[in-house]
């Protein structure tokens, strides 16, 4: 089986479905928890894919400079690498901004206020030249946690899919590295998780918990019909460089948008 490395940057997100549905495409996953001390190879070498999890950190800097966790300037580091040798890579939420903060691109604190729940989001034109996205429908099934966002792309990515409040809600970087701002990996368990541990704020934005839970548990076969195909694509991308070691991949120009 291919080996592939998935980073978990909060104990709270690991990766759930999304795991389930790379392991039966024929993925053998190696967790990596920096959050619990764990230490970030220092390439991809003996990899054939890249998976970045959320969590509740901040992809930008706190105003002492500091990074939101000690551990990520290495992972940026390691999702440069990823770009440059074309190792394929899927960076969740958190994990689709620290790619895009890793190649030039900016995150910050949402002026649109969280997203939270379950919702739709609408497909760009690019998706029909994509080899993951191309059999998306026109609105996929998406489920949302977040407060911040992407503000801007890094150079030469290629937007996948937007919404009138956050426009960038899924890219490209290169050929082989895809982020996206929503969730694909949870299931309810997660999801309520989540909602238990945010009383206090889901109370200021009038979201009661338990409808939050049970519109999340009423869509996960729709995001189970879009997503898991989807994660089979990824995985056939991945098992088609099986082990390829890193230092032998020959980089390609960055895609254009």
């Amino acid at each position: 089986m291919a080996k592939t490395l998935v980073v978990e940057n909060d104990p709270t997100d690991g990766p759930g479905r999304l795991g389930e549905w790379l392991t039966e495409a024929g993925l053998e996953l190696v967790g990596c928890r920096p959050h619990a001390g764990d230490p970030l190879p220092a390439d991809l070498t003996g990899y054939a894919a890249l998976v970045v999890l959320g969590g509740e950190q901040s992809a930008y800097p706190a105003a002492d400079g500091s990074p939101g966790a000690p551990w990520f300037p290495a992972l940026e580091g390691l999702l440069r690498k990823a770009v440059r040798h074309q190792v394929p890579t899927l960076a969740i939420c958190l994990g689709g901004q620290l790619l895009a903060a890793a190649h030039g691109g900016t995150v910050a604190r949402s002026t649109a206020g969280p997203e939270i729940g379950p919702g739709l989001v609408g497909r760009r034109d690019a998706c029909d030249d994509d080899p993951l996205c191309a059999p998306l429908p026109f609105a996929p099934d998406v489920l949302q946690w977040h407060h911040d966002e992407i503000t801007a792309l890094p150079a030469g990515a290629t937007l996948i899919a937007a919404s009138p409040r956050y426009p960038h809600q899924a890219f490209r970087l290169g050929a082989r590295a895809w982020g996206t701002q929503f969730h694909i990996e949870c299931d309810t368990a997660m999801y309520a998780g989540w909602v238990a541990g945010n009383h206090p704020l889901l109370a200021d934005l009038g979201i009661d918990p338990d409808d939050l839970v049970a519109a999340a548990d009423a869509a996960m076969p729709d995001l189970a019909e879009v997503w898991q195909p989807f994660a089979a694509r990824f995985a056939a991308l991945a098992l088609r460089g099986d082990a390829v070691p890193v230092r032998d991949r020959r980089s390609l120009p960055i895609v254009g948008r």
